[in-house]
C-alpha cells in the first residue's frame, strides 16, 4: 500500500518512471488522479467551504514537510489542485505516488 511507504530522497541521476510503470502506480491511487505533460500527476479536490480548502492545503503542506517532497498547490476558492512530480529527474518517481496516496488520506469527504 503506497500510503504506508515513506518518500526517500531522490538525488537525481536516475530515469523517471516509464509509461507502463506510471499506469501501474496511478491505478493504485484513488479516482481523480491523472497525468499532466507526461511528467506530472495532478488531482483537484473540491470543498464545500473556502475554510475547508485552506485547512486541507495546510495539512498537505505539513505532509510535504514531513515527507520532504513538495507538490505544487493551487487554491481557487473551494478548489485545491495538487500537482506532483520529482524535480530532480523532471518526471515521475514512486515518491510522487506515495505523496499522492497520502494526500487522498487527508481529504475528508
Amino acid at each position: 500500500m503506497l500510503s504506508q511507504k515513506k518518500c526517500v530522497p531522490c538525488q537525481g541521476g536516475i530515469d523517471p518512471l516509464n509509461h507502463k510503470q506510471v499506469s501501474k502506480l496511478i491505478s493504485k491511487l484513488e479516482d481523480g488522479w491523472g497525468t499532466l505533460e507526461n511528467i506530472k500527476i495532478k488531482k483537484e479536490y473540491i470543498f464545500n467551504l473556502y475554510s475547508q480548502a485552506i485547512s486541507f492545503t495546510n495539512k498537505v503542506a505539513n505532509l510535504a514537510e514531513s515527507e520532504n517532497h513538495h507538490p505544487y498547490i493551487h487554491i481557487n476558492f473551494k478548489k485545491v489542485e495538487i500537482i506532483i512530480f520529482t524535480h530532480k529527474i523532471n518526471g515521475l518517481h514512486e515518491n510522487d505516488f506515495i505523496l499522492a496516496s497520502k494526500c487522498d488520506l487527508l481529504f475528508e469527504k
